[in-house]
């Protein structure tokens, strides 16, 4: 087949399997894409994370490449050289389309391609990327952001979101579908949907009023409102939502709001409660508030957010 889709899968030293299998797994199996695996030491083997890989080309591969795809790696601290990040910028500026997957996106901050564009990775490393690259418009809850030229994801099966996403937007849907089937994976996942990560409430900084919010944790379900906690902390309204902020970084309602979706959250992956139950139970009230929430904040409903992440005992085979 003439005129394929060259692709250019870098690897730095430490790179992570997954990532790499994603990525050259899907694209090499397709033959409207030609793939080449390149790193900047060249031909040779290029240490994974407790595993070496062979690439086949150094930078130059980049040079004709038209998509480069960044798979994460281990060493965050581990800048890449001014030559690498000098032909990542080059190879930008002909027009190729660079992606991340997880933290490959730390690559394309450091080369400054990210400034004032919004990006993911993640979400462990998300605020690491915010910290160190305060230019980027960091998005820690997406799967991925497509910028047009520029894509990041998240981890594992974002990554594999991606790189169907890709594949749709050059082939079509039938095409992406085709390679979701052979990988068992959801057809399409919108990128805005939500990472799935471990809590929601931002961990504390300070614990004066540690005990007002483990008061907060059991009486979720209780109607809450600002003064009712500045009453219990025995602060005016405003001391309440100044020290709040001081150790969270966040408003009482907004922690209350994620300390409730993480609950919810809980319920469904480890109980049989109906939706409206959860609701009660999480200070939400009526299912459409609870809906209404996950959408917001996770960019799932309830009941797919269970079908998805709950896990329950399988029955024993006789």
């Amino acid at each position: 087949m003439t005129n394929r889709h060259r692709v250019a899968v870098l690897v730095l030293p430490g790179v992570l399997a997954l990532e790499f299998g994603t990525a050259t797994q899907i694209f090499s199996t397709d033959p409207h894409y030609e793939l080449t695996v390149c790193a900047e030491s060249g031909p040779g083997p290029v240490p994974g994370s407790g595993f070496a890989i062979t690439v086949t080309a150094g930078l130059d591969a980049l040079d004709d490449a038209d998509t480069v795809i960044i798979s994460g790696y281990e060493n965050l601290d581990a800048v890449p050289s001014a030559g690498f990040l000098a032909a990542l910028r080059a190879t930008h500026a002909r027009g190729a389309r660079l992606v991340s997957i997880c933290t490959g996106a730390f690559v394309l901050a450091a080369a400054g391609l990210l400034d004032g564009r919004p990006a993911t990775t993640h979400w462990r490393q998300a605020e690491q990327l915010r910290r160190r690259y305060p230019r980027v418009k960091v998005l820690p809850n997406q799967l991925y952001v497509d910028d047009g030229d520029i894509l990041t994801s998240a981890g594992v099966t974002a990554g594999i979101d991606l790189c169907l996403h890709l594949i749709r937007t050059d082939l079509g849907a039938a095409a992406a579908n085709t390679h979701a089937r052979d990988l068992v994976a959801p057809p399409r996942r919108r990128g805005g949907q939500a990472q799935f990560i471990e809590q929601f409430r931002p961990e504390a900084s300070g614990d004066e009023l540690a005990p007002l919010r483990e008061w907060m944790l059991d009486n979720l379900a209780d109607p809450l409102t600002v003064d009712d906690l500045a009453e219990r902390a025995h602060m005016s309204r405003r001391t309440l939502i100044r020290r709040f902020r001081e150790e969270t970084g966040t408003t009482p309602i907004a922690w209350l709001t994620d300390a409730r979706i993480d609950r919810a959250r809980e319920l469904l992956e480890a109980s049989d409660a109906p939706v409206e139950q959860v609701g009660r139970l999480t200070g939400f009230g009526a299912p459409a508030s609870l809906r209404a929430a996950f959408h917001r904040h996770l960019g799932t409903s309830p009941q797919e957010y269970r079908t998805l992440f709950r896990h329950k005992a399988e029955p024993t085979q006789t």
